[in-house]
């Protein structure tokens, strides 16, 4: 007997590859994937549109088909009057961007699951988030709703139409997301003015409750303290990811961070853990440890690996979306303890010290139970690498990992693999950790094999064996940010090549001629009722914004002015825009900080081998020097084109047969060095 015959019901979604689809194939809701067939059934039969967007591991999307989607008195008036789409937010991003506007402009908020009614030819005209089945506490219910819209669609369907074009006329006005301004500095000081207004000086953080790390924040502050010795821009960086570490957000047990606190402490985590926060994270701590030169930040990205690596890696080499929040059906089940349990495995004694160090107590800090923190433990950040707990904790792990685990979301995003290519490359160099680099190379490998077209269009999605939907503007943006770190870590000339040649795709798929600025979906892509642009730094960082990053870093490493050309072109297109609300596009700002800096190059000429060569390595990667490009030449660099891919490089050679740098900085080259000491002075100035 099939496993699809023991379902009382089963419905298209049964042919999808998304986990998130492939949960609601079984509901009695007649849902559709977007597709063809759905919109012309309900063009057919003159029905509006129920669209609902959410992911395989949202928590309230649980509990919104446990309620409503797989109840039959729901499906039968779903059925009956609508046609049902699903859309997996991680495979179209594009849809849901459209929707989420739609839904932020109607109602004043977002979030998922995203609810959307629309005509047959996709244009809303109602828009929400979660509903129950039946009103409840101000919530109108899922049934209530239906029923409003069918009246209002058979009496009153020209007022619904007038209603959806007067929407659709307001998301087109919006979706250019172009306005220009010329930016300077003083955004970049308005941006650390809110920061510094809104830093959370007790815990670390902006703002109160739910408090998100948001990294790229983070980062923008460590290179606002770069350019300008501000002490507290880096106070800040470093309140937060200390207190990040010590609160429950952090898996002390089996390492990574969750998606969000719920709390002002950190210490209750929405324990949903995704790919794309772990990296940035990495990318943060590893910076700060660059920064402040103190072990214990490199320590956290090296956890932060560890559970990538270990939990989250695919045996091809690719990197899976995210870890659910519930486990049995239970937030959080999977995370917390209680003191018996931990006695059961360790023995009284160590149970006493595991449960004192890590604040785990009768009374609980999460329904009954405890989440494993440090908020009590002053100390325990300092002790980080030298743990009195960690034999403990690794019992502790091991009794874990018998419970029933959070599902994993094990489809493969190229965006988001690209986030977690560039931390492990940089981990990499920055911890001397070979192991990193290999890993970020085996992602690449694994794109290059299955996200990647025979025409050489990139891929946003590969889930068993199947790849699917022309990338979008993150997918090249975010993968060419991590060829990038990987070039830096391994100066392997492919790395880079491969870089440039994304690079150059992404603007002929998704570069706006007319208007400057990049588009979110690609030229040769569905076209969608809109076509938008996004610059807004939000859960991760805008395609736009790392691309002029990006654009600005291939200009210093291969001599092309051209490209740079382009990211100044990027910070005019959306600078007014980043006017208007500068905190909202650090990303973005990091590459005004870059344009503003004394950016340098560094060229190395030696032999991958010699020890000389080595150190000049290690010296540029014990530094934070986020303005800094640095290119390797030898006889094999030579021989896999890098004169050709940076010309300047030609006449570079060693002085004296000893490893050399060639330094240049604000435009303006030094002499070369063979000292060490000489060229720890110049980066030092």
């Amino acid at each position: 007997m099939s496993t699809e015959n023991k379902h009382k019901y089963t419905n298209k979604l049964i042919q999808e590859k998304s986990p998130y689809l492939l949960q609601h194939a079984h509901n009695p809701v007649d849902w559709y994937p977007w597709s063809g067939e759905a919109f012309s059934r309900a063009v057919a039969e003159d029905k509006p549109i129920f669209l609902s967007i959410g992911y395989s591991t949202c928590h309230w999307c649980h509990v919104m088909e446990r309620e409503s989607f797989e109840d039959e008195e729901v499906a039968k008036a779903l059925n009956g009057s609508f046609i049902a789409i699903k859309v997996d937010r991680e495979e179209r991003p594009d849809i849901d961007h459209i929707y989420m506007n739609v839904c932020q402009a109607l109602t004043g908020s977002g979030g998922w699951p995203l609810t959307i009614i629309m005509t047959p030819d996709k244009k809303p005209f109602f828009a929400g988030t979660y509903f129950p089945k039946k009103a409840r506490m101000g919530y109108p219910g899922v049934l209530e709703i239906l029923e409003k819209t069918m009246y209002s669609w058979n009496t009153q369907k020209d007022s619904l139409l007038e209603t959806s074009e007067s929407i659709l006329e307001h998301i087109r006005s919006d979706s250019g997301a172009g306005s220009e301004g010329e930016l300077s500095l003083e955004e970049a000081n308005k941006a650390f003015k809110g920061f510094k207004s809104s830093f959370d000086s007790e815990y670390g953080g902006f703002a109160r409750a739910p408090k998100f790390p948001t990294p790229h924040n983070l980062q923008f502050l460590l290179r606002y303290w770069k350019v300008t010795n501000d002490s507290d821009a880096l106070k800040m960086v470093e309140k937060t990811l200390v207190s990040m570490y010590r609160g429950g957000i952090y898996d002390h047990v089996g390492y990574g961070f969750s998606r969000y606190s719920t709390d002002r402490k950190w210490l209750v985590p929405h324990f949903e853990k995704m790919l794309y926060d772990n990296a940035e994270l990495a990318i943060i701590y590893l910076e700060a440890y660059q920064a402040t030169g103190k072990k214990q930040y490199g320590e956290v990205a090296r956890q932060i690996f560890e559970y990538v690596l270990r939990d989250m890696t695919s045996d091809e080499g690719g990197f899976y979306s995210a870890e659910d929040a519930d486990s049995e059906g239970v937030e959080g089940k999977f995370y917390v303890w209680s003191p018996k349990e931990i006695t059961e495995i360790l023995g009284e004694d160590a149970a006493v010290e595991f449960n004192g160090y890590y604040g785990i107590n009768e009374k609980g800090n999460f329904e009954e139970k405890s989440i494993p923190n440090l908020l009590h433990n002053e100390e325990a950040f300092d002790r980080i690498t030298a743990n009195s707990v960690e034999d403990y904790r690794k019992k502790v792990f091991e009794a874990r990992e018998k419970r029933v685990h959070p599902y994993k979301d094990d489809k493969i995003l190229t965006s988001w693999n690209g986030l977690m290519i560039a931390a492990l490359a940089m981990g990499a160099r920055v911890l001397n950790n070979r192991k990193y680099a290999e890993a970020a190379e085996k992602a690449v490998a694994f794109i290059k094999s299955k996200l990647v077209r025979e025409d050489g269009r990139l891929l946003a999605r590969y889930r068993e064996g199947e790849a699917a939907y022309s990338g979008y503007l993150d997918d090249y943006a975010f993968l060419t940010w991590g060829l990038i770190e990987l070039y830096e870590a391994t100066f392997k000339a492919e790395y880079l090549k491969f870089a440039l040649a994304l690079n150059k795709d992404m603007l002929k798929y998704f570069y706006d001629e007319d208007n400057g600025g990049l588009f979110l979906y690609g030229s040769d892509s569905e076209k969608l009722i809109v076509r938008p642009k996004d610059v807004y730094d939000g859960a991760t960082p805008s395609g736009n914004s790392v691309a002029a990053v990006n654009l600005l870093r291939l200009g210093r490493l291969t001599g092309d002015s051209d490209l740079e050309d382009k990211a100044y072109e990027q910070l005019s297109t959306f600078g007014g825009l980043i006017e208007g609300y500068p905190m909202g596009y650090t990303h973005m700002l990091m590459a005004l900080l870059f344009v503003n800096s004394k950016a340098s190059e560094i060229v190395i000429v030696g032999n991958r081998e010699d020890q000389s060569a080595g150190r000049m390595f290690s010296m540029v990667n014990d530094h934070f020097l986020p303005f800094t490009v640095v290119v390797f030449k030898d006889e094999e660099a030579v021989a896999a084109g890098i004169t050709s891919i940076a010309a300047y490089t030609e006449g570079q050679i060693m002085i004296e047969d000893k490893a050399t740098a060639y330094v240049c900085e604000n435009f303006s080259c030094r002499a070369p060095v063979t000292d060490l000491k000489e060229l720890e002075n110049i980066i030092r100035s």
